[in-house]
């Protein structure tokens, strides 16, 4: 909510809209949030229809009919070209992030077990309309000399394509939740054995001071 709103107030800027645009603007855009990837919606590496935000509303992926894309060079000319122009910008400032998000998470906030075969990924790809995601399964992965994979093989509905690792996101799937698991039920068990040192220090301390005649005269007084 906050990235749209902080992308939503530079989108529009000082441009007025009356109250039936500006709805307009806000069903489209929630349109568009809705649509993103969540996880694989299945473990058959032939399924490239992933889990959205639109399963749990209407039980299917959004979509939307094509439009004309904008470009600077075009004029606006009517108020339709103008909430058009608006989503699309928000469409790719928000694209943009989203991605970057997803990298960034599978990268750094859980344990990275890398790329298997299977494993479903959405493409970095610029100059995509509103809603559409390019999505592929890994076919085939080749490892350095060191090791490390930096190029594989997808499988997309046009066949396979060749991409760097570096121009995809993995979408977090089952595994990865489960590695996560641990380490969350760890911390629980954590804060809990703190509470109860705490409270085992407490009792100590409240039983010392009942017997303490120090602290019975200063009741007294």
């Amino acid at each position: 909510m906050q990235s749209t709103k902080f992308h939503l107030k530079r989108i529009v800027g000082n441009v007025s809209l009356t109250f039936e645009e500006l709805s307009t603007l806000c069903t489209q855009i929630e349109a568009v949030l809705n649509s993103r990837p969540l996880t694989p919606l299945s473990c058959n590496p032939n399924d490239f229809s992933p889990l959205t935000p639109g399963h749990f509303l209407i039980g299917r992926p959004l979509t939307s009919l094509p439009s004309p894309p904008t470009t600077p060079e075009r004029k606006i000319r009517t108020r339709y070209q103008l909430i058009e122009n608006l989503r699309e910008d928000f469409w790719k400032r928000w694209y943009h992030e989203y991605l970057s998000e997803l990298q960034r998470k599978t990268k750094w906030r859980s344990p990275y077990r890398g790329l298997q075969e299977g494993s479903m990924v959405v493409f970095k790809e610029d100059n995509l309309p509103p809603m559409k995601w390019r999505l592929g399964r890994v076919h085939r992965l080749y490892p350095g000399k060191d090791g490390v994979c930096r190029v594989a093989d997808f499988t997309t509905y046009k066949g396979v394509e060749r991409r760097a690792l570096n121009k995809v996101c993995p979408l977090p799937d089952d595994a990865d939740a489960l590695e996560e698991a641990p380490a969350s039920s760890k911390g629980a068990q954590d804060v809990r054995d703190h509470g109860e040192r705490g409270a085992a220090g407490g009792a100590r301390g409240a039983a010392g001071g009942a017997g303490d005649p120090r602290s019975d005269r200063l009741n007294q007084s």
